[in-house]
């Protein structure tokens, strides 16, 4: 395969110089910290709870080097091939910023998907050809390839995809990775609960690829914000160019470094989400009113219901939240229901049975 990537990126980006601190600029070991214009007395945070190692008055590690290494092991990628986001929706955006010229190039998203690639392209004023899934709600291939021109810069899958909660068919994915003449950017935030293999082991074999993943989800830190890609060394070179700074605080760094001890938990977690699933699939396919749940290699399920916006109030008025996804395309009436504890769904399904339609 032939990949330019010199050729995708802007030109300006190209051209820019990017900001860098003087902790970025000091090597060796350092004692006096004089550079940063800090407060060296400390913090009130550090002062209450006692936390002499905190050190909330100092900046943060712009490039998060040990929760880095932390995640190396983990996730077995090399922790130069990673750049971390407020969030993957930081990483959305970045990548947006680094290859999409605003009002000339444009990106591809495939509907019923998650709604925050297009919206980033809004943002930067790029344009978003939507190619839609497939009845099975797999990727048009034919439709994606037809609609790349020149000028088509980032092509987004979600696998497992949201709303609807099945993995792309991989071939297909790796078709496009072959073939789409851009970035391949596949968003897998919900890979832990999948049986598919992620596709970070494709790294090597893939300039064009960036893979997404985060903490919010199987990881239980939404709270935190912290998204990861993992890509080529030039690819990450280019992230931490523009990215802001000081993008991840301390304290953010901190309590992943914590929570990444834990794997042993989020693993019990990951099964007992598996094991309440099938439980919910039982219960929803004795439901009359529902018309067809929908398989699932995420933490949530997607049904299709007789009138999704009834259903949908009926149960916001019993004091349960879901997520309407009647109006996105091939979704009509249909809702997507995140898997609780098992107190919660067991209250979800005896409130189901009550409903009248």
């Amino acid at each position: 395969m032939n990949f330019n990537l010199p050729a995708l990126v802007r030109n300006n980006i190209k051209k820019m110089q990017p900001y860098s601190s003087a902790r970025h600029e000091f090597s060796g070991n350092a004692s006096i910290f004089l550079d940063a214009n800090e407060n060296a007395y400390g913090s009130p945070v550090d002062k209450s709870a006692g936390e002499k190692t905190a050190m909330y008055n100092r900046y943060p590690d712009p490039l998060q080097w040990q929760l880095k290494f932390q995640l190396a092991g983990i996730k077995g990628v090399p922790a130069e091939n990673i750049c971390l986001g407020n969030g993957s929706d930081e990483l959305i955006d970045l990548a947006i910023r680094i290859f999409c010229n605003p009002g000339v190039d444009n990106v591809i998203v495939c509907p019923p998907t998650y709604g925050m690639y297009a919206v980033n392209a809004a943002i930067n004023d790029v344009e978003t050809r939507k190619i839609f899934l497939t009845n099975d709600f797999q990727l048009d291939i034919a439709g994606i390839l037809n609609a790349t021109d020149d000028r088509s810069k980032l092509l987004f899958i979600c696998s497992p995809n949201n709303p609807t909660g099945n993995n792309m068919n991989r071939n297909d994915v790796e078709f496009l990775m072959n073939n789409f003449p851009g970035i391949v950017m596949i968003d897998e935030a919900y890979i832990n609960y999948s049986n598919q293999k992620t596709f970070t082991q494709e790294l090597s074999s893939y300039p064009n690829l960036i893979v997404m993943q985060t903490l919010s989800k199987a990881w239980g830190l939404a709270g935190l914000r912290l998204g990861m890609c993992f890509a080529s060394l030039d690819i990450i070179d280019l992230f931490n160019k523009i990215k802001q700074p000081y993008n991840i605080s301390e304290a953010s760094q901190a309590i992943a470094l914590k929570a990444l001890q834990n794997s042993a938990q989020v693993n019990g977690w990951i099964r007992e989400v598996v094991d309440q699933k099938k439980i919910l699939r039982t219960g929803f396919n004795s439901l009359p009113f529902i018309i067809n749940v929908f398989p699932s290699d995420a933490n949530f399920i997607l049904i299709k219901v007789r009138d999704g916006n009834d259903l949908y109030r009926y149960l916001a008025q019993k004091e349960i939240v879901v997520r309407n996804r009647t109006n996105e395309p091939g979704c009509e009436n249909c809702l997507r229901i995140s898997i609780g504890r098992p107190e919660e769904n067991e209250k979800l399904l005896a409130v189901l049975k009550n409903y009248k339609t």
